[in-house]
């Protein structure tokens, strides 16, 4: 019977597991590979040992996209699981509407970062975009947006966060729910506050979603490519050149596919390191039971 039963499992679990397989684990086993050779596409691979890694090590241009991936997280993430988590706590409450208002926080992660992108540009357009012309109505000459090295990052991270804070509000709201309430009748019984009710019961029992909406807003922030493409191109100057934008000018410009291959595996163990240390970190402060 047992047997029978891990039958029935992998048969079910095969196709997915196939998927991973193929479109997954496949690929970074082919790109680490690569990063081993040097390859322009049109000629035959040639093997370059380390080369390619010891050049990693004297690029200045890589580090500084590195650099610019990471000021792009450090912007994006804790904004939107902030605003989310905000927006989630306002949604949980009984009043008229509030499914419509659900709906609505949801509509711009269902567009595609390209349609989005090309709307914020007339946004942000200096001459008749819309936030320079409400700026100018109080008097206020707007920036550049795109083309100030100052300004262009922030740009693209608000874009970002506009687009999934209402998707993370979706999780948090189902964290919400899920907890009993019960445990606030009992703590405000004992006189907890509202702020202690968040705190000290809210908070440490949202951990699992805040796990699960941490680990994949890091993921996604690391391997943004679209918004940047469309926004800014990389520029102004190379201040929003992500290290996946110079993987693909990397691969697809300048055709040498070893080195591009090299960032990319620099690009996997970042987010693998980044992965583990949230694992670790949310691991003993993490509880699924809540009877």
């Amino acid at each position: 019977m047992r047997r029978r039963g891990a039958w029935y499992a992998y048969l079910f679990v095969g196709p997915s597991l196939l998927g991973v397989v193929a479109f997954l684990l496949l690929p970074v086993v082919i790109v680490l590979v690569l990063s081993f050779f040097d390859w322009e596409l049109l000629s035959d691979p040639s093997f370059a040992g380390l080369d390619n890694y010891a050049r990693l090590l004297g690029d200045g241009e890589a580090w500084h996209s590195l650099w610019v991936t990471v000021l792009y997280v450090a912007l994006c993430v804790p904004l939107q699981t902030v605003i989310a988590l905000g927006a989630a706590m306002l949604l949980n409450q009984r009043v008229k509407g509030v499914r419509f208002y659900r709906s609505l926080f949801v509509v711009p992660w269902m567009a595609t970062p390209i349609v989005l992108g090309l709307v914020w540009n007339w946004i942000f357009d200096p001459r008749d975009g819309a936030i320079n012309r409400a700026l100018s109505m109080v008097g206020i000459t707007g920036p550049d947006w795109l083309s100030d090295s100052a300004w262009a990052m922030p740009a693209v991270a608000l874009v970002t966060v506009w687009q999934y804070s209402g998707y993370n509000m979706l999780f948090f709201l189902a964290g919400l729910q899920g907890i009993p309430q019960e445990l606030y009748d009992a703590a405000a019984t004992d006189g907890a506050t509202p702020r202690q009710r968040f705190w000290r019961l809210t908070l440490p029992l949202l951990n699992p979603t805040m796990f699960f909406v941490m680990v994949t807003n890091m993921i996604g922030a690391f391997q943004v490519f679209d918004t940047v493409y469309v926004m800014t191109n990389g520029g102004p100057s190379g201040s929003t050149a992500v290290l996946n934008f110079t993987i693909f000018e990397t691969a697809f410009r300048q055709f040498d596919f070893g080195y591009a291959s090299t960032l990319s595996m620099l690009l996997f163990v970042i987010i693998l390191v980044v992965t583990l240390v949230q694992v670790r970190f949310f691991g003993k402060r993490t509880t699924y039971d809540l009877s």
